[in-house]
């Protein structure tokens, strides 16, 4: 049984997505019901995987075979210490979108629920497939999803938006498909695990094409990480989804960013022969550049949906400053820093919303409009959240900031990271301060009392629980911090990746390659069948 629980992320919301649509909009209690349990089971999946992974002797990565076929032509779903960290996140934010979508919003358009569970079975699959043309499908199912979920509620602004953002992606899509032509032509395989052995076996002349495809791959990353320059479409985006959605999505940027640490860090990493550390010489350089031009874009914003936004794109860059380096060390920080990242910028989402249906047609504009509802609740949960975007102790953006300044600090680009980094940690603050101010200081006085429409304890619940896993990651800072050691270890072991996948029909036992010679590559596992 344990064994299924590889696959059960994937399946189990593809059943409950299925059942909600046979149930309609005419049983929404039930369909609530069942959403929030789905979300529930896979939380606590991923927990449970968090636990195996970290528990096997060396954090062995646990492959299943789809229909038992051999690994490198068969769907395979590998977990390992990243992927299932990557689980729980997503099964956490499905969780609370969840939770805070039973006011109104899972009312305003059909089958919201449903479209939850096909967004996270997407994601789960993109987390969890060892191959890169199932990394492609899984991208598919998880942006058709979020297609319709973006124009949940309709609306001009989300329209308007949803065009851009379906027009962008299909160009991605195109672009996904000619680099893994460019990447199979030369291996012979799509096959991480398989991939990873066989680019060290290409010939200076081969591994230029290969580089090509990946840089491909770079870009396509890129858009769906959303980095200078592919990340104009994000902040309107974002800006123009309901909460809960706004907040689901806060991961779906950690999708890119975890496909650049899969390809870029780890199957082209320093072990990849002639085309080693391929996206070396652009990745850090892009990452600060995004870093400095979303805290520009936070300070000019004309709403708070808006300064989230930039803020998301800046925490993008802050995770891919550190993933640039190429170390070990700065790997674990840039994880870190990216499980607060995704706690937190869902959590200013959600209070976005918060404050919006307080001010009345003000919204979330950021113009004096009369005073809040709660202004002691919403005051301090803004105050904890810009404190820990921005970088302040003993706050976990504070600890995660920290420790990519620490593993850069050996390397000959930390001035350019420290002078980065902590520049844009000052104009972040400064931007949410001016915000704060707007929000619940420079008031209107108005003759009707506050609206009070925000005020639900679900929706409130719902923000403090994501705030309380951020001070959580903080109090737990040390156990957290050896987990993401321990994975980045774990994904610079290749060798045992890929025993633990291409041997997984017969045992841990040596795989051994041929480089691709024109034909279909061979791959021979235990006992010498090929």
């Amino acid at each position: 049984m344990i064994e299924h629980l590889v696959v059960t992320p994937v399946v189990m919301p593809l059943a409950v997505g299925a059942v909600m649509l046979f149930l309609g909009a005419r049983r929404r209690r039930w369909e609530a019901g069942l959403a929030i349990g789905g979300c529930a089971a896979l939380l606590l999946n991923a927990i449970a995987l968090v636990v195996l992974t970290d528990a096997d002797a060396g954090g062995l990565s646990r492959a299943y075979g789809v229909g038992d076929w051999p690994a490198y032509i068969a769907i395979v779903l590998v977990a390992d210490r990243l992927s299932a960290l990557m689980l729980v996140l997503a099964a956490t934010l499905g969780l609370v979108s969840t939770v805070f979508a039973l006011s109104r919003w899972s009312r305003h358009g059909p089958y919201f629920y449903a479209l939850v569970q096909f967004l996270l079975m997407g994601l789960n699959g993109a987390f969890l497939t060892g191959d890169l043309f199932n990394l492609f499908v899984f991208f598919e199912v998880l942006l058709i999803a979020s297609y319709v979920l973006l124009v949940h509620g309709q609306g001009r602004e989300r329209y308007k938006a949803g065009v851009h953002y379906v027009v962008l992606n299909l160009v991605a899509s195109a672009l996904f498909l000619i680099g893994l032509a460019v990447i199979y032509a030369l291996t012979g395989t799509l096959n991480m695990a398989d991939l990873a052995l066989r680019v060290a076996q290409l010939d200076a002349e081969q591994a230029v094409l290969l580089k090509i495809g990946a840089l491909v791959l770079l870009v396509v990353f890129g858009l769906k990480a959303a980095i200078v320059p592919l990340y104009l479409w994000l902040p309107g985006t974002y800006a123009a989804a309901s909460a809960p959605v706004a907040a689901l999505f806060a991961i779906m940027t950690k999708v890119g960013v975890y496909s650049i640490i899969r390809v870029h860090g780890v199957m082209l990493g320093p072990e990849a022969g002639h085309a080693a550390l391929t996206a070396q010489p652009w990745l850090l350089p892009v990452a600060l550049s995004t870093i400095a031009l979303a805290v520009l874009g936070a300070l000019a914003a004309h709403s708070l949906a808006r300064l989230a936004a930039y803020l998301t794109v800046a925490s993008v860059g802050t995770i891919l400053a550190g993933v640039g380096l190429f170390t070990p060390a700065a790997l674990s920080a840039s994880l870190y820093y990216m499980v607060h990242s995704t706690l937190v910028m869902a959590a200013l989402f959600l209070l976005v919303e918060l404050v919006a249906s307080q001010r009345g047609d003000i919204g979330d504009r950021l113009q004096p409009a009369a005073p809040v509802a709660q202004p002691v609740l919403l005051g301090l949960m803004t105050l904890l959240g810009a404190a820990s975007v921005a970088g302040l102790p003993p706050l976990p953006g504070f600890l995660g900031k920290l420790m990519i300044l620490q593993s850069a600090a050996p390397t000959p680009a930390h001035a350019w990271v420290w002078s980065v980094v902590l520049l844009a940690g000052f104009l972040t603050l400064v931007g949410l301060a001016r915000a704060g101010t707007v929000l619940f200081w420079n008031v209107v006085p108005s003759a009707h009392a506050p609206a009070a429409s925000g005020s639900s304890w679900r929706l409130s619940s719902a923000t403090l629980g994501l705030l309380g896993l951020s001070l959580l990651l903080a109090a737990f800072a040390s156990p957290m911090k050896r987990y993401t050691d321990a994975t980045a270890a774990q994904l610079a072991d290749r060798a045992g990746y890929a025993r633990a996948v291409l041997g997984a029909q017969g045992g841990p036992a040596a795989v051994t390659t041929r480089p691709y010679q024109g034909g279909a590559g061979e791959v021979r596992l235990p006992g010498g069948k090929p």
